[in-house]
Formats: C-alpha cells, sequence, structure tokens
C-alpha cells in the first residue's frame, strides 16, 4: 500500500471517530433538533468524502468490498444539498453504516 493511502486512511478513520462521537449520546430525534450538531457531522461526512476521493485507484480497486463510492457520493449530497439533505438518514448512515465502515478500513491498515 501506497504511504499516502495510508496516511489518507488513518484520516478518513478519524472522521468516522468524529462523527460517531459526535451523536453518541443522541438518538435521531435529538440529533435532528440539535443545529450544530448536525452541521458538524455533515461537514465530517464532507471530509470522509473528500478523503475518499484522494485515495488511490490501486486501493479503491483492491478493496471493492468498501463503501468508497457511497461514501464520495454521499459526501456530494452533503455539500451540493444540505438544505434538503434528510438529517434522519444521516443520523441513520453515521450509526448503522460508519462502524461497519470503520472496520473495513482497520482491516486495510492492519494488512
Amino acid at each position: 500500500m501506497k504511504h499516502r493511502d495510508q496516511i489518507v486512511i488513518k484520516k478518513i478513520i478519524d472522521e468516522v471517530r468524529i462523527a460517531r462521537e459526535l451523536i453518541s449520546d443522541m438518538d435521531s430525534e435529538a440529533f435532528c433538533a440539535d443545529e450544530k450538531t448536525k452541521r458538524a457531522v455533515s461537514m465530517t461526512v464532507i471530509n470522509i468524502g473528500e478523503l475518499v476521493k484522494t485515495l488511490s485507484d490501486e486501493i479503491r480497486n483492491q478493496y471493492k468490498d468498501v463503501a468508497w463510492k457511497e461514501a464520495a457520493g454521499f459526501r456530494d449530497v452533503a455539500a451540493h444539498k444540505y438544505i434538503t439533505l434528510d438529517m434522519a438518514d444521516v443520523y441513520k448512515t453515521v450509526v448503522e453504516d460508519f462502524p461497519e465502515f470503520q472496520g473495513k478500513l482497520e482491516d486495510i491498515l492492519a494488512h
């Protein structure tokens, strides 16, 4: 693995952790009512997508089971359609999908 990809994956993991920590003590309703947290998590989603887009094609092709495309696409929606973004979906993604995403990234670094 390229050293740069390793650094980027570590940064993505950090961003995933931040998003999860931001909502760790909230349910969906509390999250949707908290404007600061919604904006912070949305910015974190944007950061993750931006970082994913900088990974080499080599790493994305080697680990096709990782949701690279979805992470990048989520970033685009969060950045360009924020006003119409369904925050309950954002919450659900962070709670349900981010743990698996993080685990797969940690497995990549372990190899």
